[in-house]
């Protein structure tokens, strides 16, 4: 697995949760009308499966958010085509919001997979319906909503959203 990738546009890198970075996850945090869609740095750090992989999103060597790849994402999902990864718990700190980040790290990530995950083809998410602007930064970072919903939400119906990880997989979900 690389190490990280760049989004050279904002110049935000994706990577592997490292202990060194810790501490930086630790201080990320959001308003709380926000943490029913996400959760928190100490729920994220707290999960480990072998199925779900923590990662960090930098800024200048700067931790600024979170997320989770789920390599089970579709025995838990069935609007999932095989060799789905599922993105999870994708977090930027409130002090970074409104500033690109977001779409900049979602833009890093769909570069990361191709090569970290070539043996998945597609990368799913919901979300939640009362979140237009996570909504937004996915869709302006290159997800496509399926326009169908998703209702086992804990806080309420999500949208279910999707990319293609490889570069040669030009089509629709199926």
């Amino acid at each position: 697995m690389p190490d990280a990738t760049t989004s050279k546009l904002t110049e935000i890198n994706v990577a592997p949760l490292t202990n060194e970075d810790i501490e930086g996850v630790r201080e990320v945090s959001l308003p709380h009308q926000q943490v029913k869609f996400a959760g928190t740095a100490d729920e994220f750090l707290a999960e480990d499966s072998e199925t779900i992989h923590r990662h960090v999103i930098k800024r200048a060597g700067e931790t600024v958010g979170f997320f989770k790849l789920d390599t089970d994402y579709t025995s838990q999902y069935d609007f999932c085509p095989p060799k789905t990864l599922g993105l999870r718990m994708f977090v930027v700190d409130a002090r970074y919001q409104g500033q690109g980040l977001g779409t900049g790290a979602v833009k890093a990530l769909l570069k990361y997979l191709p090569v970290a995950y070539r043996d998945f083809n597609w990368v799913y998410l919901t979300v939640n319906c009362q979140n237009p602007a996570a909504k937004a930064c996915y869709q302006k970072g290159g997800f496509t909503d399926t326009g169908e919903l998703y209702w086992g939400g804990a806080a309420g119906p999500q949208h279910i959203m999707y990319a293609a990880i490889d570069a040669d997989n030009k089509g629709k979900a199926q």
